[in-house]
């Protein structure tokens, strides 16, 4: 048995996840890209924690966003929980995941995701990138939660290769450019992915009232919302100045940021995007697109 299958069967059969990976069994096999299928798309998604693997809802709506794509020759995930001065990538060999949260049931720490061998996406990643960029392999690093957790719900086969790219600044120029250049990626069928969350101002947030949104939450979503509709990339880039809400929305600003190079990936990033998730997680905002 697959050890991520192996390690999947020792769940409580009483979970949701369990109940989620029964459906996504159900659906039957993943038609995988070819070709003929053109760009993939670029995705930024909100991720989540452990606490996304309990909330059935959300998993389908992650899990049917990947069905409406054909299933991915690899994919590259920038994610809000590795931050570096210079590009990083994870091992291109499986390795230990990263659990990088505490405070949650135990199950989570032993569950796995062992994808196949990234050795090829790491040579496509090079070829795209200048020929001054020096991006190191960190061999002893797996994939954190910003990527292992909602990639788990979405291909929870973990039979896609899986390579995760450092964010190297928060500069929006500099982001949007690192995506212009992870562009031809999507035409040899890699799936790019900003991954972070659309509001993350967990020390605000009111713990004992979780399906209350607070103000700044939904009024943060709602600028971006209508920012990205619009393809209004110089709006997005100025969320320092424009953002309402910001100093609770983004306290530190790694969650958001990993949207542009989603935004720079994009054939056309003043053309707006497609939203695939919306709604709210605790009072977070969980919005999600694609871009063409």
């Amino acid at each position: 048995m697959h050890p991520t299958a192996a390690a999947d069967a020792l769940i409580d059969p009483r979970h949701p996840f369990r109940a989620h990976l029964k459906h996504v069994a159900a659906l039957g096999g993943h038609r995988a890209w070819t070709p003929d299928d053109g760009l993939l798309p670029a995705l930024y998604l909100s991720h989540g924690a452990p606490p996304t693997f309990e909330d059935a809802a959300w998993m389908r709506e992650l899990a049917g966003w990947a069905r409406a794509l054909p299933r991915p020759r690899a994919v590259l995930i920038v994610s809000a929980h590795w931050e570096s001065d210079s590009l990083g990538i994870t091992s291109t060999a499986p390795t230990e995941l990263v659990y990088d949260f505490g405070g949650f049931a135990p199950m989570y720490a032993r569950m796995r995701y062992d994808t196949p061998d990234a050795t090829a996406l790491a040579q496509q990643l090079r070829a795209v990138l200048p020929e001054t960029a020096h991006v190191f392999e960190h061999r002893g690093r797996g994939l954190d939660h910003g990527a292992w957790v909602p990639l788990k719900v979405m291909y929870p086969e973990a039979d896609v290769p899986v390579l995760q790219l450092s964010l190297p600044t928060h500069d929006t120029t500099t982001l949007l450019a690192l995506g212009e250049r992870l562009r031809p990626l999507r035409e040899q069928g890699v799936l790019v992915v900003g991954s972070g969350f659309m509001t993350h101002g967990l020390p605000y947030l009111d713990w004992s009232r979780p399906d209350v949104v607070p103000g700044w939450s939904a009024d943060f979503d709602a600028w971006a919302a209508d920012a990205l509709d619009r393809g209004d990339v110089e709006e997005l880039a100025r969320f320092r100045l424009r953002a309402p809400g910001l100093r609770y929305a983004h306290p530190t600003v790694e969650h958001f940021t990993p949207l542009f190079v989603t935004l720079g990936a994009a054939t056309d990033p003043t053309a707006g995007v497609t939203t695939a998730v919306d709604g709210f997680f605790v009072g977070l905002a969980k919005r999600s697109f694609q871009v063409a």
